[in-house]
């Protein structure tokens, strides 16, 4: 008879913590709630994690890993121009606002709201993550300011935490409003500003390289991180 493999389960309670929390929120989250949608028994989830606390800091970095795997392979990282690939990472981050609110929402930022000060453990697994993630996008912003020749007063470190300080704050809206249109536009104006930053071309919209513009649709194939980062 086939057994489950003790990793399996572990990958089980990880995967459904990410959907869990993200409908629910960390506090209304139990360990029964994750359990169930794992459906794994309490005794593997102890025999994993000592609480539900370590299971959050576990699943933040879970849910990076796998928000690294999606963009480190989305369409926009070909591009040569690194000011095109920023433009289509702010893109592509619209094209993930597609189903459920829980299916396009952030994990990191859904948990650091609510466990900012009475977890921090969770706050400093989550700030850590969302850091990593603004210096790849800070990459490209250090290399377009260089590659254009444009004189700043600003950071590309303080550009890329402003990025993610707009896509957090759409996700809020998106909940408060119940749909992702709040949130479609708020990327929108991200974009936007992004290019005045950069001068952009009349009409207000940069040319992508020909036949390179990432698609504002997600790529058929593309699994969506449980995203969002």
């Amino acid at each position: 008879m086939a057994t489950r493999s003790p990793s399996d389960a572990k990958a089980k309670l990880l995967d459904a913590a990410l959907s869990v929390i993200r409908t629910k929120g960390y506090s209304a989250s139990t360990v029964d709630d994750i359990c169930q949608a794992a459906g794994v028994t309490k005794g593997a989830f102890f025999h994993h994690f000592a609480s539900k606390e370590e299971l959050a800091v576990a699943a933040a970095a879970h849910f990076a890993a796998m928000a690294d795997g999606l963009f480190s392979t989305a369409p926009y990282r070909e591009l040569p121009d690194p000011l095109d690939r920023l433009l289509g990472y702010v893109d592509f981050r619209r094209a993930l606002l597609q189903g459920e609110l829980p299916e396009y929402t952030c994990l990191l930022g859904t948990m650091v709201q609510e466990a900012y000060e009475t977890h921090p453990a969770i706050r400093e697994a989550c700030d850590r993550h969302l850091a990593e993630h603004a210096a790849t996008v800070a990459e490209d912003i250090a290399a377009a300011i260089r590659q254009h020749g444009v004189d700043v007063e600003w950071s590309a470190e303080s550009l890329a935490f402003y990025t993610q300080a707009v896509l957090q704050g759409a996700f809020i809206l998106a909940k408060a409003q119940h749909g992702p249109g709040v949130a479609a536009a708020s990327v929108d104006h991200l974009r936007r500003y992004l290019e005045m930053l950069f001068h952009s071309t009349p009409g207000g919209k940069r040319t992508i390289t020909p036949g390179a513009e990432p698609p504002r649709a997600r790529p058929a194939g593309a699994r969506r991180p449980a995203v969002a980062s």
